[in-house]
């Protein structure tokens, strides 16, 4: 990013987290369609004054407007991006748990307008209601693609042979797809692989079967990192 000081006007975006800073400000971790994610102080926000206070807030679309460089922008407008429907209360978890992959796996600075447009469309799609884990599997491929670790999903790693409906195999991050049997713990069908790269899941098998594939590949680019959002989540499975 440039040294000089620059301004950005009304830029589609959302927030992804905050923090207080001082005694009335926030610090605010935000994704913008044309601009990537970038941190922004946000002066005067808190508190029952505030006239952005309701504004600035996760699963809401934003136009936002800031001025400075580096790593010290300053917000200095938000509005609405038009009427938004609140996110629903069983899908709250879901939608901090596509916040957090796009915190921890995306670039500053690095703009991915696919990207975004996936996310804006999963979180509509969470707001009417559609099947949760559909839409985050859905979400988890574009993610992998969108950054370039896109999963070969039609054919197997080494020979370059088709996946077969009717076969079984194995799912390894940093190889790819292998045959296995499908007595063994862990398979994946090829029935399931080929509806994911379609985006066709509408099994429960197919919906298992890329959870697990996902998630292993998720878990290859996180290095180990562990997702607090996933960690609330078995809390309150737990609990329940």
């Amino acid at each position: 990013m440039s040294r000089h000081s620059r301004r950005v006007q009304l830029a589609p975006g959302y927030l992804l987290h905050h923090r207080p800073w001082r005694d009335t400000s926030r610090i605010l971790e935000i994704i913008a369609r044309d601009h990537g994610r970038l941190t922004l102080f946000a002066r005067g926000v808190r508190g029952p004054r505030s006239r952005l206070a309701p504004i600035l807030q996760p699963f809401r679309p934003l136009l936002l407007s800031w001025s400075g460089r580096g790593e010290a922008a300053q917000l200095t407008g938000a509005e609405a991006a038009g009427e938004s429907l609140p996110l629903p209360s069983p899908a709250l978890m879901s939608g901090f748990y596509l916040n957090e992959l796009l915190l921890k796996l995306t670039t500053r600075h690095d703009p991915h307008p696919e990207l975004f447009d996936d996310y804006h469309h999963t979180l509509e799609t969470l707001k009417a209601g559609a099947p949760l884990e559909r839409s985050l599997r859905l979400f988890e491929k574009r993610l992998l693609e969108n950054l370039g670790y896109g999963l070969l999903l039609g054919s197997e790693a080494q020979s370059g042979q088709a996946v077969g409906a009717d076969a079984y195999y194995h799912f390894r991050p940093a190889v790819g797809l292998v045959p296995a049997v499908a007595e063994v713990t862990g398979v994946v069908s090829g029935r399931s692989l080929l509806s994911l790269e379609r985006e066709e899941l509408e099994t429960p098998e197919a919906l298992e079967d890329a959870r697990r594939v996902l998630r292993a590949a998720l878990g290859q680019c996180l290095e180990g990192r562990e997702l607090a959002s996933r960690t609330v989540a078995r809390a309150i499975v737990r609990r329940g």
